[in-house]
């Protein structure tokens, strides 16, 4: 499973069992069979993976200051959402539901709500959720929140502000940007139609507010920010940053724009990584193929590391570089298995992933926009390709 199951699950165990019979020929002899494997992996639990990933994500940040990435002192982190289209079967209907239209007729998917907490400088994912699609995406921010420290900056898009989320980050002591809707509440709105490009407010509790945990008398002291951006439309941010000396206004623009890191790691997760791209249909399967996606992202980070910064330091080259995602996940598949199976063999495997790593880059290069396209990240169609369909070379 933990070898991308892109193909046939006949034709991945025919690859598996070449790749390592030589270390455990005398384990799996002549091989085994789809039922036997669909059988050994509901004995797995899909969390298994969530914690390799999250013991990977700590030892990174564990005792090495020197190579984590910061803005001004701070983690930038950034939470987002997602729709995933899922096999339409009955136990997963019954566990994710399927979305309805305005009529509130059923359509005929089913559907699951994903969520991430992503660093956006250093890459790596600290935290995911695959839910029932009726599981709001606050909800699932607000469980990310644990993974967060009181150094960090979370950052947010405009579906999440409301009086409750602003206050669960305000009782935790963590910092945040949020961006609006211009017509978010009536301070909001006097803001935009004002000549202030900064300004501290006092955001009292809506009537749709739960007051868990608070009066109707409570507030909570915000800044709101005014962004213009390139085509001269406005954007207002809420954030926790109040000192207007240490955070400027005009530094929002480009601190806001750091959220885009999680869009690109969604199309990264979904197009290169095939999250989508099922290898079973019970609801284990779902959450294995799902856990292993984000671990292996967040091993792909780990082996990138170094790489990028040591391969950019001192350049003359134009522009800087970075390692092409997409051959990166191919260059792993097979080589993956020697770093689990074995131990001698690890550090060569390494050394000849970012050996392949380097010589496959791509320029980034700055100040490049492409308009979005929203009906791409609906994402409300059929699995793309069910599990006995794959390809099978």
């Amino acid at each position: 499973m933990l070898n991308f199951l892109t193909k046939s699950l006949s034709a991945e165990i025919v690859n598996f069992v070449e790749c390592i019979k030589s270390k455990c020929n005398h384990i799996i002899k002549g091989g085994f069979t789809k039922s036997a494997f669909t059988q050994a992996r509901r004995k797995i639990k899909a969390e298994g993976f969530l914690d390799l990933s999250q013991t990977l994500v700590n030892e990174f940040y564990q005792d090495n200051d020197e190579s984590i990435k910061k803005w001004k002192g701070h983690r930038l982190l950034a939470v987002d959402g997602s729709q995933l289209t899922l096999p339409n079967t009955k136990e997963l209907y019954e566990k994710f539901g399927s979305p309805s239209n305005q009529q509130g007729e059923s359509k005929n998917l089913v559907q699951g709500r994903v969520s991430v907490v992503y660093d956006v400088l250093n890459h790596y994912i600290l935290d995911s959720a695959l839910s029932a699609l009726e599981t709001g995406e606050r909800i699932l921010a607000i469980n990310h929140l644990d993974y967060a420290k009181p150094t960090d900056i979370i950052i947010y898009d405009r579906g999440y502000p409301s009086f409750d989320f602003i206050y669960e980050h305000k009782k935790r002591d963590l910092e945040f940007v949020i961006r609006a809707k211009l017509d978010f509440n009536k301070l909001v709105k006097s803001f935009v139609k004002s000549t202030f490009c900064s300004k501290i407010v006092d955001f009292t509790p809506s009537s749709k507010s739960s007051f868990e945990g608070y009066g109707k008398d409570e507030k909570l002291r915000v800044r709101l920010v005014k962004v213009e951006l390139d085509n001269g439309e406005i954007e207002v941010l809420i954030t926790s940053l109040m000192d207007e000396e240490k955070y400027p206004t005009k530094i929002f623009k480009k601190l806001y724009f750091k959220r885009w890191g999680v869009e690109t790691l969604y199309d990264e997760l979904k197009h290169k990584l095939k999250l989508g791209h099922f290898s079973g249909y019970s609801y284990n399967s779902i959450m294995q193929d799902f856990y292993i996606m984000i671990f292996t992202s967040n091993v792909q980070t780990l082996i990138v590391g170094d790489l990028e910064e040591t391969l950019n330091r001192n350049s003359e080259k134009k522009y800087r570089y970075k390692v092409n995602t997409s051959l990166s996940y191919g260059f792993m598949k097979n080589r993956i298995l020697q770093l689990y199976f074995d131990n001698k063999k690890s550090e060569n495997v390494l050394e000849e992933l970012q050996n392949l790593f380097a010589k496959h880059l791509v320029p980034i290069r700055p100040n490049r926009s492409f308009e979005r396209k929203k009906k791409k990240y609906r994402g409300k169609s059929k699995p793309i390709v069910p599990k006995n369909q794959k390809d099978t070379f």
